[in-house]
């Protein structure tokens, strides 16, 4: 047995549990390779400067180097750097821009003051003299920039509502655990070997994955329930490819002496120790559970000849005179058909728009991503409480490189990101994309006596797709040329399977088979966005518009004995902060108005907001007062959210409120407070995600028109006409002519295009021959399987 254990002590780093990779520090400096390909960027735009400064931007190199320079010789929190640190270090994890006060951004926008001032949001791991030996990453704020006399590096606490800025690890050393873990699987590694390996040698238990869920209780004890995985040989499918085998750790408190491993589970069957586990084993009855092997089933293409057709290159779309929106690329400021809005990007989120303007007006001050949550149900001890909060892996950090033709159009523009990881800079290269696209249905058409008019329906997308472990999030910001703007996401990459035992009837309660020993696990998909409306102005008032059933008399209708059975408008003005669900039978429209601004005929200037084009009303968590995610999302329970703008709240959630749920760093069920919210400045967040039910066809990739939601901004009463019969182009077919005479309208392909094969099918020779060093991002990476 002795040398059973050594062999699988051996093999030890095939299991995938550094715990807390934040706060990992053996070794500290060590950074893996993300490979990625970076061809030129394409800025075939018109090129503009803009009115004024991106206030919002991302840190310049310069900027990052300066404020690296001050942190390490003038800021006072003795930080080592990341090559040399220990776990009783203070070393550096994160820079990036600390986004401006509205109050501030404002006064310079409407001209009363000049640019307010730059400022870096850090974060530090404090090892040195941490309480308990136990680290914590804490929030510090940078400023004014450039360094001066007066740069100061102070706790950044203004944005949450915690009480504090800071979160601690569980453990005193995530090192110290995982060897720990190791350790005790190496002494029952025979239990281990007999249940997950077979004499084919298909699976070998000394390559298994051990991934785990994470609980935390009010008492302050920490546990793990791991999970047996086969990496996936032939791909990432390690989520698809869970093995029967669970086991509980728990952790009471930060001394090693007290952790235990205590629970087993197997085929259904809750085993208070490993000693009751193997004498079960010596049973006669005992039944061993199938494997779960990998093989072609979790390859995502087929490269075989396949069906009919499929030799033809599909239909393309294509740009034959170039872009047509402009762009300040200094300031990353873009302009199109009456919209300018600027671009920034946080690691944690990814991309957000600001000062969103259409035809000159003041639309949406701010809109982007918050947090993105994902909630799995199940029978067993992994499926049965497993949640993610996806911004804690740095979502922005993982919108890798885009493959152009697919992920976008080949003729789009694409932006490279830089982020400041541990000290060092991170440029993924065409992180972002910025496109054109006509649809395959109009914008608008009519059919009359005398003539037919019809107008393609182009729309601008900035798109970028974040990896996040088995899943990619695909996020874009649509724009229409009527002024609505829609936010989308679409989903795809590998299920979280659940392990089919044999024993027992299942009852397709929580998913459905769809291999030898895997079933669908269900789940919600929940991203949080947050939209500061200033619809012409930041004195704005939300209505409820509710169509509703009535009866009336009309003094014109004489003959009805009865009072007529009909429908009528009535407003209900949302009054106070409040949560909002979209009405049955989509029996009510939400309304931001501007109280003092009307159109032309009177009506108060608005934007709509209503469920947009995804697969259906976009959705809230179904989970009621989730026990895994305590406090820690209280967003998700709602469609949609009115509060009023603080620049004390500048977000719904922290990145880091995954580590300590009951006490997040942001409640943000503290942002309402009922305060009356009448002509205040709004600020809506919503929800957009899918109840998603995998089934075979989710096998082996979720597909994207089947995981997808919406939500629509669209204007309402906002202008005196639809404003973009300015902008469209079409047709107009004169039937009373000679013969039918085309008039058009706006420009139109009038010569031949020479097209190189390169403009529909990008050369993707040299994708992923650039070699990029990146440390690990997220305390919890490979805890979870990510």
């Amino acid at each position: 047995m002795a040398s059973l254990n050594k062999v699988w002590l051996t093999a030890s780093a095939c299991v995938a549990f550094l715990f807390f990779a934040f706060f990992a520090s053996v070794p500290l400096g060590q950074t893996v390779k993300l490979v990625l390909f970076r061809s030129p960027p394409i800025f075939d735009t018109n090129q503009i400067q803009a009115s004024r400064q991106n206030i919002w931007a991302d840190l310049s190199e310069n900027e990052t180097d300066e404020v690296l320079n001050f942190l390490y010789s003038k800021s006072g929190l003795n930080l080592t750097e990341t090559s040399q640190a220990t776990h009783r270090s203070n070393r550096l994890m994160l820079i990036e821009a600390l986004k401006p006060n509205k109050t501030d951004a404002l006064a310079y926008i409407n001209g009363t003051s000049g640019p307010p001032e730059r400022w870096a949001r850090v974060i530090v791991v404090e090892g040195e003299g941490a309480p308990g030996d136990v680290e914590q990453a804490v929030y510090y704020m940078v400023g004014p920039l450039p360094p001066s006399e007066n740069t100061k590096a102070l706790p950044l606490e203004f944005c949450y509502n915690s009480d504090r800025n800071y979160i601690a690890s569980p453990v005193p050393s995530p090192t110290l655990l995982n060897e720990w873990v190791l350790s005790s699987l190496g002494n029952n590694s025979d239990v281990v070997r007999r249940l997950l390996s077979d004499e084919a040698g298909s699976i070998d238990p000394l390559t298994l994955n051990a991934t785990g869920r994470a609980s935390f209780t009010e008492n302050g004890t920490f546990s793990l329930w791991l999970q047996f995985r086969q990496p996936g040989g032939k791909s990432s499918a390690s989520s698809l490819l869970p093995q029967g085998l669970y086991v509980k750790i728990e952790i009471p408190t930060v001394n090693p002496s007290t952790w235990r491993m205590l629970q087993w589970y197997y085929n259904n069957i809750l085993y208070d120790s490993i000693y009751d586990l193997k004498g079960a084993m010596k049973s006669p009855g005992f039944e061993i559970c199938p494997l779960n092997r990998d093989g072609d089933w979790t390859d995502t293409v087929d490269l075989t000849k396949g069906d009919p057709g499929r030799q033809k290159p599909p239909p393309l779309m294509v740009q034959p005179q170039g872009s047509r929106f402009s762009v300040d690329k200094q300031q990353n400021f873009f302009s199109w058909m009456g919209f300018e809005f600027f671009i920034s990007t946080s690691a944690d989120t990814g991309v957000t728009l600001h000062d969103i303007r259409f035809n000159g007006d003041s639309v949406i001050y701010e809109l982007g991503l918050q947090e993105a949550l994902s909630h799995y149900a199940g029978d067993d001890p992994a499926q049965g409480g497993l949640e993610f909060l996806d911004t804690v892996f740095l979502m922005g950090l993982r919108t890798f490189e885009l493959v152009p033709g697919y992920d976008c159009p080949a003729y789009a523009t694409f932006i490279s990101t830089t982020f400041n990881q541990q000290g060092s800079s991170i440029t993924i290269p065409n992180s972002i994309c910025i496109f054109e696209y006509t649809a395959d249905y109009p914008l608008q058409r009519h059919t009359a006596d005398s003539q037919v008019s019809v107008s393609r329906n182009t729309y601008l997308v900035v798109r970028s797709v974040s990896t996040v472990g088995n899943y990619d999030y695909t996020i874009e910001y649509i724009f229409y040329l009527d002024g609505s703007i829609e936010v989308k996401y679409r989903a795809s990459g590998y299920i979280f399977g659940a392990f089919w035992p044999s024993k027992g009837e299942k009852k397709n309660e929580y998913g459905y088979r769809v291999h030898d020993a895997v079933a669908t696990s269900m789940h919600d998909h929940v991203l949080n966005f947050k939209a500061d409306l200033d619809v012409d102005g930041t004195s704005n008032t939300l209505t409820r518009v509710a169509i509703e059933p009535v009866s009336l008399e009309y003094p014109w209708d004489d003959k009805q004995t009865t009072p007529r059975n009909t429908m009528h408008l009535v407003q209900h003005p949302v009054d106070m902060e409040a949560g909002i669900d979209w009405p049955r039978n989509s029996g009510e429209m939400y309304i931001v108005t501007s109280e003092n601004s009307t159109n032309i005929w009177g009506e108060k200037r608005g934007y709509r907001i209503q469920p947009g084009t995804g697969m259906g009303t976009p959705m809230h968590l179904s989970i009621l007062n989730s026990t895994s995610l305590g406090k820690s999302a209280e967003w998700s329970s709602r469609d949609l959210w009115v509060v009023k703008q603080k620049d004390t709240e500048p977000r719904s959630a922290s990145h880091l409120n995954y580590f300590d749920p009951l006490h997040p760093l942001v409640d943000f069920s503290k942002f309402l407070d009922d305060e009356e919210i009448l002509q205040e400045d709004l600020v809506i967040y919503f929800n957009i995600g899918s109840h998603h039910v995998p089934n075979s066809g989710d096998i082996p990739n979720t597909l994207m028109h089947t995981a997808s939601s919406s939500v629509m901004f669209t204007p309402f009463n906002f202008h005196d006409r639809d404003p973009s019969r300015r902008s469209a182009q079409g047709v107009k077919l004169d039937l009373e002519a000679d013969g039918t005479k085309p008039e058009y309208f706006g420009g139109r392909n009038e010569k031949s295009v020479q097209l190189k094969a390169t403009d529909m099918e990008p050369d993707l020779s040299k994708y992923g021959h650039e070699a990029i060093g990146w440390a690990n991002v997220s305390w919890f990476d490979v805890l979870v399987g990510r």
